[in-house]
């Protein structure tokens, strides 16, 4: 063995030094992530109250782009950042009234499921036929997002941001997994396809097989939708039915309004009564039934006499019945609850909210969260039960089905009472605790979706605004303004056919599923065979 002397005094011979990493590839490391979280944010911008749902397309191409053939960490965090990219500016209304923490909270964990998805997107990427696989991942992560935590929180699936766009109809023929899932895979197939064709440019040559895929990837989602037109219409199959949805406005905005809670049932009170004026002048049709919004009598009727008669006098003024958001206490319980309130008869039927909100309606781990911060624990002083039955109201000769509020992000919770035998649905719904910001354009582009889903007519009456009719072709018709009182009249068809979406109900989510799992087995598995082959001796030795 060799051994170099170093001279007394002198430094130690050392290797030479790499050379200094240039600010041109410096800012080349940095493109991926700030591709990905831009990426995030065109997504955003394609949701409502925009009407540029076609953004969707080049957001999911940039996300493909920046997570082909990606290590898990590199995807992890890549995946994460998109994530933050498109819900911190989607779920921005969460903090209107509550502050930043909860926002950033939300968002903080919603994007985990972004991150776990972006990893399976690169794990898949390279697999023949990788958009498929990719955009299936794609939709597991949001069926994981509507289940959990706390019973999940479907805000912000790919489907709700396509109100106004050509692939609309593919809600009506499996729901909002197959409409989400086509948006995603024409986005990874806009990449593919791109890439494709600079891969030829450099080569001069590219698989046809691999071109045919990305090709297919990007047409067929506008060619099914295209198919899918011919099951979406608004003609009506069980008569029509006028209906009145009724605003009556808030006295206040932000979440005080809940301090002036006679006031709130007043204002609805009398929008009907100035509703029945207008009828018997002659200056509007006379409905068949009205409609309130949630939270339009926040003192229990059944408790106290005096909202009752405020309720009865109302329905007794345009003598038809009336759909009364109360909060009801029974048997020391608190629910959220519509009330069906004949003029003659009084209180006739009831629907309890089944999907109640978390941090809004109920508390959950509240001794943990009251040690955080006792503020959450007085504004939500007591949890909301959750209602246990479908609610299909019989008015006049209509079957109206009752969604409230949030419930209208669940695809079972919308789908139930359709099953159940609305021929119609109706959103009661309270946005005033949200300002002025985009949540209620938000739930509104999700009824219209809804609405095509399962070919229903539905109304959407709200505190505050935006209250709006749609058509169950997924038109609105008409519509109030914000922070308005306003009623709405009109002849609406009724229907009982169902869609294949509403028949089909969970399976098309369950295959899509198993399509994602195959990929990251067969992701997995071509993995482990490459390893293997990695590291076995070279028979020519």
């Amino acid at each position: 063995m060799t051994v170099t002397a170093t001279s007394v005094g002198q430094p130690d011979q050392l290797e030479p030094q790499a050379a200094p990493v240039s600010r041109r590839a410096r800012l080349l490391r940095l493109l991926p992530a700030a591709a990905a979280a831009l990426a995030g944010v065109l997504l955003y911008v394609s949701f409502p109250p925009r009407t540029l749902w076609w953004l969707a397309l080049p957001a999911f191409a940039v996300f493909g782009w920046v997570l082909r053939g990606r290590s898990w960490k590199a995807a992890l965090g890549l995946g994460y950042l998109f994530g933050l990219g498109f819900l911190l500016p989607l779920l921005v209304w969460t903090g209107v009234e509550v502050g930043p923490g909860p926002w950033l909270a939300l968002v903080a964990i919603e994007a985990v499921f972004v991150a776990l998805v972006g990893v399976g997107v690169a794990k898949v990427s390279k697999l023949p036929a990788w958009p498929v696989w990719a955009a299936a991942l794609w939709i597991a992560g949001e069926a994981a997002r509507a289940r959990v935590p706390f019973r999940g929180f479907p805000w912000g699936k790919v489907a709700f941001g396509q109100a106004d766009g050509v692939f609309l109809p593919l809600a009506a023929l499996g729901g909002t997994p197959v409409l989400g899932f086509a948006v995603v895979l024409g986005g990874f197939g806009l990449y593919d396809v791109v890439r494709l064709v600079l891969d030829r440019r450099r080569t001069g040559e590219v698989r046809r097989s691999a071109a045919a895929v990305a090709l297919l990837s990007l047409t067929v989602p506008f060619a099914a939708a295209l198919a899918a037109r011919s099951l979406v219409t608004d003609k009506a199959e069980d008569g029509t039915a006028t209906v009145a949805v009724i605003q009556g406005n808030v006295p206040r905005l932000g979440l005080d309004f809940n301090s002036q809670r006679r006031a709130v049932l007043d204002y609805h009170a009398r929008e009907t009564e100035r509703l029945a004026a207008e009828v018997k002048a002659g200056e509007k049709a006379k409905p068949d039934f009205v409609l309130w919004p949630e939270n339009s009598s926040d003192i229990d009727p059944f408790a106290y006499e005096d909202a009752a008669a405020v309720i009865d006098k109302a329905a007794k003024a345009i003598g038809v019945p009336i759909s009364v958001g109360g909060v009801v206490e029974r048997d020391g319980k608190l629910y959220n609850e519509q009330i069906l309130w004949d003029p003659v008869k009084g209180p006739t039927q009831t629907y309890d909210k089944r999907q109640i909100q978390p941090f809004g309606e109920y508390l959950p781990l509240r001794s943990l969260i009251g040690a955080i911060n006792s503020q959450w624990t007085s504004m939500v002083h007591q949890d909301f039960s959750r209602g246990t039955e479908p609610g299909v109201f019989t008015m006049d000769d209509a079957k109206v089905g009752l969604v409230t509020c949030y419930e209208a992000a669940f695809d079972w919770a919308v789908r139930s009472e359709v099953t159940d035998g609305a021929q119609m649905i109706s959103v009661p719904s309270n946005n005033a605790t949200f300002d002025r910001s985009e949540m209620t354009y938000q739930q509104l582009a999700m009824s219209r979706v809804r609405a095509v889903e399962h070919s229903r007519t539905v109304t959407v009456p709200v505190t505050s605004g935006v209250s709006a009719i749609i058509m169950p072709d997924g038109r609105i018709t008409q519509k109030t303004g914000m922070f308005v009182a306003d009623s709405l009249v009109q002849k609406v068809p009724l229907r009982s056919s169902e869609t294949p979406a509403t028949r089909l109900g969970i399976l098309p989510e369950i295959a899509l599923l198993l399509v994602a799992a195959g990929g990251l087995g067969w992701a997995t598995a071509a993995g482990v065979r490459a390893r293997r082959s990695a590291t076995a001796p070279d028979a020519s030795l």
